[in-house]
């Protein structure tokens, strides 16, 4: 049953109960915007996918963040678990959206305490698309968030993946989905190499593979960094939880990649 808080609020939204105990304490980036904060000068996150294999779903991101035509970081995690089983992967202006992934967590760990329950995927991924909503004031203003949200499905037994528009519109990817600076150039190398039937072995070649063609055609995508020891991150989500793949395998994958590259004429370039 839903708990009263002071005798006002009656709910299980964490944003919700915010609003109603003290406005203030609600993120407004809008605000900021008003006060002369710059939006070409603020952080943001370029590369993340999702994607279906035999297991549930992939999602993976890039490191690197941009300030403008400037480096912000080189080491930023883009993909984020929300609880046991849904992940949000980020881009677009990078303090909104971790901030946005940050209060996701609350706000779903709020839910099952007073509920008793987990949310369903599905209210998962509307709760996500109505603090997008909440953020369009901002959004107007130069500070655009665009994440993509995925999940498995424990009802359904199944991996379902999401993708946003700025006003919060929420629409569900059948197999893949890319956003960000370098996401068409991920989508057309996803096109060519996913397989929703994929093994994990597969399916974390094409997630890397698709990173890597992004980051050839897109300057603000980070792809892999070697010299730096840089990866990026990959995350499986499955009946099981969710399990981050090792850098050493996206290594290993990204070596072998490099390789095929680096065939004479007549060999396969990817």
């Amino acid at each position: 049953m839903p708990i009263s808080f002071g005798g006002r609020y009656r709910g299980s939204s964490f944003t919700g109960l915010l609003a109603s105990e003290d406005e203030q304490l609600l993120p407004d980036w809008g605000q900021l915007c008003q006060a002369g904060l710059d939006p070409d000068r603020v952080p943001h996150g370029t590369t993340v996918l999702a994607f279906k294999f035999c297991d549930g779903v992939i999602v993976a991101g890039d490191r690197l963040a941009t300030e403008g035509h400037r480096v912000a970081s080189r080491d930023i995690e883009k993909v984020l678990a929300t609880d046991g089983y849904s992940l949000v992967a980020i881009a677009g202006a990078a303090g909104p959206a971790l901030e946005m992934a940050r209060l996701m967590r609350i706000e779903l760990e709020h839910y099952e305490k007073i509920e008793g329950e987990s949310l369903e995927l599905d209210g998962k991924a509307n709760r996500l698309s109505q603090m997008i909503r909440a953020n369009l004031p901002a959004a107007m203003q130069g500070l655009v968030v665009v994440p993509l949200f995925a999940g498995y499905d424990r009802r359904r037994r199944q991996g379902r993946l999401w993708k946003f528009d700025v006003t919060g519109g929420r629409y569900e990817e059948t197999d893949y989905e890319a956003t960000g600076s370098g996401g068409l150039y991920a989508r057309e190398s996803m096109k060519k190499y996913h397989d929703p039937a994929a093994s994990r072995d597969a399916g974390l070649r094409c997630a890397i593979q698709a990173l890597s063609d992004a980051a050839d055609e897109d300057r603000a995508t980070g792809g892999v960094d070697l010299e730096r020891g840089i990866y990026p991150v990959v995350n499986f989500c499955t009946a099981e939880g969710i399990d981050r793949a090792a850098d050493a395998e996206i290594d290993r994958i990204y070596r072998e990649i490099l390789a095929a590259r680096r065939r004479p004429s007549g060999g396969v370039r990817r």
